[in-house]
């Protein structure tokens, strides 16, 4: 549907559609509206809202000398459409518009102000000095399918405890699977909530469902876990995530929260005996929150181990750093089997360099040990087995 005039609407990205949309389906409560001025000094104030732990504002204020001029004007009463990319995604009736501080709001969400942090200068782009709230509507609902697929696997096994993981799996690697399994051992479901940015630095949210769900289809119990996406929104970063993951994992109807202890800002509170700090954070917040310890691979164990137990020093240990692993792959390397799956790398690989390798029979029949029949193969086919050959061992 197009959009209507300009000077009575607002423009707005996809990223803040998907704030909206969370708030409108509840996935946030006890917040389940824009908030007011006077609510923004209390949350700004006390760190609550009606005595829940929220950690900063909820508030509408889109950047723009448009939407500047469009607020300004607004009367009390007004709608106003709600726009994204030319098409009319929904409209707010206006109830009131009040001036905010952005550098306010990034030391709320972020801990800094500071324009070097990366998400400071990005959400500072994407905020003006005035906000709206009022009542609103949305022309869709992403939400209610998600609602309904988790339901419909907590009943599938009568599930009684259902574990929210939210995890972007970029890439998915061995700690990621250590933790994946942990998690279903002490409990019946879990919902891995996979986070869907709005930008291309990463690997596209596509290809990261494709390999999730091909690790749970042929590696994981049979309908133990569920795969869903969340829109990976701003409100999500900075130092606050974990309360911000809490509310939605539970309001999605999930009663624990599995989180890694590099998980972002864990470890401003961290206790490495319990997790009871991040309890006392988060009154009013129904759900139980487990760190799980960080892992890594010891060169002398010889396996994946928790930095806790094993007796081995760091000099030993490898990492588990995604954003390293994902440069490997970017750059079209294999990463080794000890970091990542040899069937996830070739997945990967084949989605990114799709047709690099054009004599792919030949050199299957070259280097390739084969059963003597002619036989079709993929790239996917030969990273496999070039993985194959990389772990022979009798000549290393």
């Amino acid at each position: 549907m197009a959009s209507s005039r300009k000077n009575n609407a607002l423009f707005i990205d996809q990223e803040a559609l998907s704030a909206l949309s969370i708030l409108k389906a509840g996935m946030l409560s006890p917040v389940t509206e824009l908030m007011t001025e006077a609510q923004m000094k209390q949350v700004l104030s006390t760190g609550r809202y009606n005595e829940t732990t929220f950690p900063f504002p909820f508030i509408l204020a889109p950047a723009g000398s448009m939407n500047e001029k469009v607020l300004g004007r607004a009367a009390v009463g007004e709608v106003l459409d709600l726009v994204v990319d030319g098409t009319r995604v929904g409209s707010i009736t206006v109830a009131e518009v009040f001036e905010i501080d952005p550098n306010e709001r990034v030391r709320h969400i972020y801990g800094t102000d500071n324009p070097s942090h990366p998400g400071v200068q990005t959400t500072l782009k994407r905020l003006g000095k005035l906000a709206v709230s009022g009542r609103y509507t949305l022309e869709n609902d992403p939400v209610a399918p998600i609602l309904r697929s988790i339901e419909d696997a907590k009943q599938r096994i009568e599930s009684k405890h259902t574990t929210a993981i939210m995890m972007a799996a970029n890439p998915l690697h061995r700690a990621h699977e250590r933790l994946i399994r942990q998690t279903l051992d002490s409990t019946d479901l879990v919902v891995i909530f996979l986070l869907k940015p709005y930008n291309n630095a990463d690997l596209s949210y596509e290809i990261r469902e494709q390999v999730l769900t091909y690790f749970v289809e042929h590696f994981l119990p049979k309908n133990r876990v569920v795969i869903v996406p969340l829109e990976y929104s701003y409100i999500f970063a900075g130092y606050n995530e974990v309360i911000i993951d809490a509310i939605v994992a539970m309001n999605f109807g999930c009663d624990r929260l599995m989180i890694g202890q590099n998980h972002a800002g864990v470890g401003l509170y961290y206790d490495h005996n319990s997790n009871q700090s991040i309890k006392d954070r988060m009154h009013g917040i129904a759900i139980d929150v487990t760190i799980a310890r960080e892992y890594v691979y010891c060169n002398e164990c010889k396996t994946l181990v928790s930095t806790q137990t094993c007796p081995h020093g760091s000099h030993h240990h490898i990492s588990y750093h995604a954003d390293s692993i994902l440069e490997l792959v970017k750059t079209g390397l294999m990463p080794p089997a000890v970091l990542m799956r040899k069937e996830i790398s070739a997945i990967v690989l084949h989605r990114l360099f799709p047709g690099r390798i054009t004599n792919i029979e030949k050199l299957f029949y070259d280097i390739m040990p084969v059963n003597g029949l002619l036989e079709e193969h993929t790239d996917r086919d030969f990273y496999i087995k070039l993985m194959e050959l990389y772990q022979t061992t009798s000549l290393t």
